[in-house]
Order: structure tokens, then C-alpha cells, then sequence
């Protein structure tokens, strides 16, 4: 596998925010589409998104509580869609699909993390579910709008949790090993990035293109909530007291700065030509060793074998298909 995980420089960093990396972009008549945009680092990307002139669909389980965080921003629209229910993704993309959109700018950024086991109706574990299974459901039902664009990408949130674990295609939905919260996650977060890689590899010949990130340690939002008060309370936040960390890893962002790397992804023409790379702090990331517990990507997590291997598995798992692979 040829290593294509080289920072560019990009001249940006880990304190860049979402709004600085669109500023001066006119992304008027573009389309977006962003999974739990009206909270969190989903709504940052949003409202960076829109105040750069696009119009956006914010894809939010609960329609009446988002449009107050959205009222103000222009041009942006909330619309049902629960990616633990496959009838209400396919939902969601009948309707939109209807209206001849074109969608420019996917942002698969809603997630779950660290929860009990659970699973949905169809047994699928739900850490994999809703972070992955869904989101590939929904790219391969609007994959004629993201044709329509003729430019398009789709942007994947994973995590430095992808650490955690790589890809167990023998056993993905923990019925015959036991469940580990955080081994669940950092495989979902390893699928995000694999995703990125596979959508790339089927997609360019249509000009859509993709790519993951990490988008940094952020407190501040409602990812935690399956964390305990202890366990978020335990959570460092400087090396000592009175010390600031030293860890590029460690260092602890706002909203504004973790959604900054989503929407460089999604609209940086520094990656024009580029496609199916892991991302951090608004640049390319390094590939490190499997042992690593800092920044950059494991080499599983972007393994163009692996992503293919995981394509076909959500295809089965799913019903649904992303076109572009020959057997």
C-alpha cells in the first residue's frame, strides 16, 4: 500500500476554527447535508457552512428541537432522519432526492460513543450501527445527488479512538466475543476511516471524493453522555496543575476549533485531486505505527483492502450498494 498520508502544510492548525477556514470562500449555490448538524461540532460545520453561502440540510433525529439552534442562520432547513432506522434513512433520501438537489458537501458527523451494548431491530450492535451502517445507508441512497453535483464529498468524523481497535470482520456485532464499549468504538471510528477510503475509491470517477478526520478532544458536547459524571470528571485536562498539556493529543478544543477539520475537508481546495485520506488539526495526517497512542492513523484504518472488504460487508448488511466496484 503506497503511503499518501503526508501533511500538505496546510498553514492551519488545532486552534483553527470552522469559521476561519471558510473565510473569504463564496460556497453560494452549493448543497450540504450535515448528520447532527444543529448541535455540537455539527452545528459549528453548519453555521460555518451557511455564513460561507450554502445552503444546508441538517439531518437531526428531532426536528422541533433543532430548529431553535438553527433559526438564525440562512438558508438552513432541519429534516428527520434517525440513522438507527433504516426506513427512516431511506426516508430521508426519497424526500430529498424528490426535490433535484444536487448535494455538494455530505458531512456524516452524528455519532455515538462509548454506550452500553445495545443493539438495533436487526441485532446489529449499535455503536457500529449508527455510526457506520447508517451513514453508509444514507451516502448510498443520496449517491445520485452527490452524482448530480459533478464535484462533490463526503466527509466521515472519526476519531483518534480509532486507536482502540481495528476492523473484527469475524465477529463486527459482538455476539460470540464479549463487549467492550471502547473497543465497539474505536471499531466503528476504524470503519468511519475505512469508509472514507472505499467511498473514494468508488466515487472518483464520478468526482466525488472523501475523506475522514479526527476532529480533536473536545469536552464540550453531548458525545459524553454515556460517559458517568466521574468518568467525564477524570478526563485530564493539563498535564499538572498549573501545567498546559504537551501532547499535540491532548490538547483540548472548542466546538468552533473541532469542527474546523470537517469543513476543511469539506471545502479546502488545497485537496483538490485528493481523496481517501484521515485527516487532523485542517491537514492530511501522518500514518504511525500500530502501537501509537498519539495523533496520525494506524495503518488498518486507511488500508484500501480492508475498505473494500468493509464496502461489501454494509452492502450485505444493509441492502443498500455504492456503485463503482467490479467484481
Amino acid at each position: 500500500m503506497t503511503n499518501r498520508q503526508h501533511p500538505l502544510p496546510s498553514g492551519f492548525n488545532y486552534v483553527t476554527t470552522a469559521l476561519e477556514v471558510v473565510d473569504g470562500m463564496d460556497l453560494s449555490g452549493k448543497q450540504a447535508i450535515v448528520t447532527g448538524g444543529a448541535s455540537g461540532l455539527g452545528l459549528e460545520a453548519t453555521r460555518a457552512l451557511a455564513n460561507a453561502g450554502a445552503a444546508v440540510v441538517v439531518a437531526v433525529r428531532d426536528v422541533d428541537r433543532a430548529t431553535p439552534a438553527i433559526d438564525s442562520l440562512l438558508n438552513v432547513e432541519a429534516a428527520m432522519l434517525d440513522l438507527a432506522e433504516p426506513k427512516s434513512i431511506d426516508a430521508f433520501a426519497t424526500q430529498f432526492l424528490s426535490t433535484g438537489r444536487p448535494v455538494h458537501i455530505l458531512i456524516n458527523n452524528a455519532g455515538v460513543m462509548a454506550n452500553p451494548l445495545s443493539r438495533d431491530n436487526r441485532g446489529y450492535e449499535s455503536q457500529f450501527a449508527i455510526n457506520h451502517l447508517g451513514h453508509f445507508q444514507l451516502t448510498a441512497r443520496v449517491w445520485p445527488a452527490l452524482q448530480r453535483a459533478q464535484g462533490a464529498r463526503v466527509v466521515a468524523v472519526s476519531s483518534r479512538g480509532h486507536r482502540f481497535s481495528p476492523m473484527n470482520f469475524e465477529d463486527v456485532n459482538f455476539v460470540n466475543r464479549p463487549y467492550d464499549r471502547w473497543v465497539a468504538y474505536g471499531q466503528s471510528k476504524t470503519a468511519n476511516a475505512l469508509f472514507a477510503v472505499g467511498v473514494d475509491a468508488r466515487g472518483k470517477a464520478d468526482r466525488i471524493r472523501a475523506f475522514s478526520l479526527h476532529p480533536g478532544r473536545i469536552i464540550d458536547t453531548g458525545l459524553a453522555r454515556h460517559m458517568s459524571a466521574a468518568e467525564v470528571k477524570a478526563i485530564p485536562v493539563a498535564d499538572a496543575p498549573g501545567r498546559a498539556f504537551t501532547d499535540p493529543a491532548d490538547f483540548i478544543k472548542t466546538p468552533e476549533q473541532g469542527a474546523a477539520t470537517e469543513v476543511w475537508c469539506a471545502t479546502s481546495q488545497q485537496l483538490e485531486g485528493l481523496g481517501g485520506l484521515y485527516c487532523e488539526d485542517c491537514d492530511v495526517a501522518s500514518l504511525v505505527p500500530l502501537e501509537s497512542q498519539g495523533l496520525g492513523v494506524r495503518p488498518y484504518a486507511v488500508d484500501p483492502g480492508l475498505a473494500e472488504r468493509l464496502m461489501q460487508l454494509s452492502e450485505e448488511l444493509t441492502g443498500a450498494s455504492i456503485p463503482g466496484h467490479e467484481s
